[in-house]
């Protein structure tokens, strides 16, 4: 399958769909003992969190969170009109990723509960964004890193690489 890629840890890649990334520890940022307390969920994963006072990364392979257990990192993206001179829209897009230690991926809000979810200790992960792009749409992707093992972390979370790939099915489609 013909792809295109964008390399969202590459600051003209960035450029190219408009996003910067963010960053901020803690399962619920801002909040004492990292957040962890029974709740339904952290807000940290909604497309419409307010992460502004968040840290800027650069660069999202530095070792950002030593001594946490949790921490996210978000990022909104908006789909370019074009990748390598191609069309944008129709194109399926991918996620794709490696958290160390573990990560949890969320598109819009949403998590695909198959391949978005903790996979493993350093386990790749790919997921759809959109099975039809449209050029100028947004997307929120925020991913929960997690520091492992769970009963004595150490070192530190960070992204190994983080990709948005624009998959086309039709080879011969300009």
């Amino acid at each position: 399958m013909p792809r295109g890629q964008i390399d969202l840890q590459n600051p003209a890649d960035l450029k190219l769909v408009k996003a910067q990334w963010r960053f901020g520890p803690g399962l619920v940022p801002g909040e004492t003992n990292e957040g962890l307390a029974q709740m339904e969920g952290t807000p940290a994963r909604l497309p419409d969190y307010d992460d502004s006072g968040w840290d800027v990364l650069d660069d999202i392979l530095n070792w950002h969170s030593k001594g946490l257990t949790f921490a996210w990192y978000r990022v909104k993206v908006t789909l370019p009109e074009t990748m390598e001179g191609r069309p944008v829209d129709g194109t399926r897009v991918v996620f794709e990723t490696c958290v160390d230690d573990y990560g949890e991926i969320w598109i819009d809000g949403q998590c695909n509960r198959e391949r978005g979810t903790v996979q493993g200790f350093n386990v790749p992960q790919r997921v759809v964004v959109t099975e039809a792009a449209k050029a100028g749409d947004q997307h929120t992707i925020a991913l929960l890193a997690i520091n492992g093992p769970l009963a004595e972390p150490g070192g530190s979370v960070f992204v190994r690489y983080a990709t948005l790939a624009f998959e086309r099915s039709n080879p011969n489609r300009r």
